[in-house]
């Protein structure tokens, strides 16, 4: 039956959608990959995973309503926001992520964005709807929709579901800094978006995002302490929270310009580490983003007094040159970023899209990196980004891009309950918990799409040989991954072997 294993948040292909931006701005189609096209069907991804009443205009037409009493066992509407990859839990932790992300996704490049500008800026909203929901009430944050294991012991449907719809929460006896400061950011980043398109609706999201700060800075503590039944394996905070509440206070600096969310991280620069494992970014650790997203004003030479953030910043980038020898960061044969720990995809769609980010703030103040006997170059850091992005389109010994629907050969049997199962209208009748089971281990094709799902990657137990690659992976929000999620289908562990050993990757 659906193991019971990690998932991957789905914040990755928010990471994807700003490389794609930026690639197309820096990079128009030649004879290479088109961007263009990936761009939208990786924020496309977004629309597989709504939970709730869906629009009118809702694209993924194999989609239904779900989940429409999300929230009332507690007396508060939790309906919408994003199940996460092939499961149907929402997460709010990593759900926060990625909402972030594609917010800074938005800011950054929306400009590149051409059409599929709008259909982030709805991406971006359909996540900021639901966190304002989870948010409402003072010293309250709901972080958790669904029971993990009732979840993971069946495989349905969402439009089906009657597995537990537990509702977890924070509150000033059970602290979360990580997950509130997590939302806090993404609640601050969406005002920016939303500032000059709906300023009420921006004021409203800021607002908000003080307040939660604000309870996640006087209440400190780890969700995963507070939730752990609940919570962990599946997204246990094991880096701490100190990097979430300095990640909150630079969004709300960027976002209000006040001037005590300034004085907040120079003075607790050192006391909440922000030099601390300076080449980590992903929903659980954003050291690295810190310093990338502080780094711009210092370049901009408009905030001399966060110098240290970008002295971290140049040696984040350091760490990820080829031929750099860096215990946390290596490359496969095949050119692979390739980081310790499951779902390596969510660590290349991260790390690709800060060296997107930082070789454009580089850019605009005419500034490289110096790496001792060596400098980085704006056009080294693009040049290095689009090797990883090209490799998950199809520039890989496999000849196989990463992303559903992408190219000419694509994972077509991924983790993913809605993609798996038959759809409502091909089969109106409902589809229960252990009946799902015989589509779970079919070795067909899904019968729906998913289209723009990015997929975990080779599976780390064989660095460096890359042995072997998940086939069957989940579809994750944060990475889009087989684990979690990158370019939104970062969802689920490995359950097929696919190509055959010895392949290199």
């Amino acid at each position: 039956m659906a193991r019971k294993s990690f998932s991957v948040p789905l914040i990755f292909p928010a990471a994807l959608v700003v490389s794609f931006a930026l690639l197309l701005f820096a990079a128009p189609i030649v004879a290479g990959h088109d961007y263009r096209d990936a761009l939208r069907k990786s924020i496309l991804f977004f629309e597989g995973q709504r939970s709730g009443r869906l629009p009118p205009d809702q694209r993924i037409k194999w989609r239904r309503n779900s989940a429409l009493r999300d929230g009332s066992a507690a007396g508060v509407d939790l309906t919408g926001g994003y199940y996460d990859a092939g499961d149907n839990v929402k997460f709010g932790f990593p759900m926060a992520f990625t909402t972030t992300m594609l917010a800074w996704s938005v800011i950054d490049f929306g400009r590149n964005m051409g059409p599929e500008l709008r259909n982030a800026v709805k991406a971006v909203k359909w996540s900021t709807d639901y966190l304002l929901k989870a948010t409402s009430k003072p010293g309250v944050v709901y972080v958790q929709v669904g029971d993990a294991y009732s979840d993971h012991n069946c495989w349905e449907r969402p439009e089906d579901m009657d597995t537990l719809r537990t509702v977890y929460k924070i509150d000033n006896a059970h602290p979360g800094s990580d997950v509130a400061g997590e939302t806090a950011a993404a609640l601050a980043a969406a005002s920016i978006v939303f500032r000059s398109r709906d300023p009420a609706y921006s004021r409203l999201l800021l607002n908000r995002a003080v307040r939660v700060f604000n309870f996640a800075d006087q209440h400190r503590g780890a969700y995963s302490s507070s939730l752990h039944a609940a919570v962990c394996p599946f997204y246990c905070d094991v880096n701490g929270y100190q990097d979430e509440l300095l990640w909150a206070a630079a969004w709300l600096h960027k976002a209000s310009r006040r001037r005590g969310f300034r004085e907040y991280i120079v003075k607790n620069e050192v006391v909440l580490r922000a030099g601390d494992t300076i080449n980590e970014f992903g929903w659980d650790n954003k050291h690295a983003g810190i310093n990338v997203l502080i780094s711009k004003e210092v370049l901009m030479g408009k905030a001399e007094y966060f110098e240290s953030f970008k002295q971290n910043a140049d040696g984040f980038i350091c760490s990820l040159l080829p031929g750099v020898s860096h215990p946390q960061v290596q490359y496969s044969p095949g050119g692979l970023i390739f980081k310790p720990g499951g779902s390596n995809m969510q660590h290349v769609t991260s790390l690709s899209f800060l060296l997107l980010a930082y070789s454009n703030y580089l850019s605009h103040s005419k500034k490289v990196v110096p790496c001792g006997e060596r400098s980085a170059s704006p056009a080294l850091l693009k040049q290095l980004a689009k090797r990883q992005v090209n490799y998950i389109l199809g520039d890989n010994p496999l000849g196989m891009s990463f992303m559903v629907g992408y190219g000419s050969r694509f994972p077509r049997r991924i983790h993913h309950r809605g993609s798996s199962l038959p759809s409502v209208a091909a089969h109106p009748a409902r589809i229960g918990c252990k009946a799902g089971s015989g589509y779970f281990l079919t070795p067909n094709p899904n019968p729906n799409l998913l289209v723009g799902a990015v997929v975990g990657g080779p599976n780390v137990g064989c660095f460096p040989g890359f042995e072997t690659l998940f086939s069957r992976v989940g579809a994750h929000n944060v990475h889009q991954c087989a684990a979690g999620g990158a370019l939104g289908i970062l969802f689920s562990a490995p359950l097929k072997v696919f190509p055959p050993p010895k392949q290199r990757i």
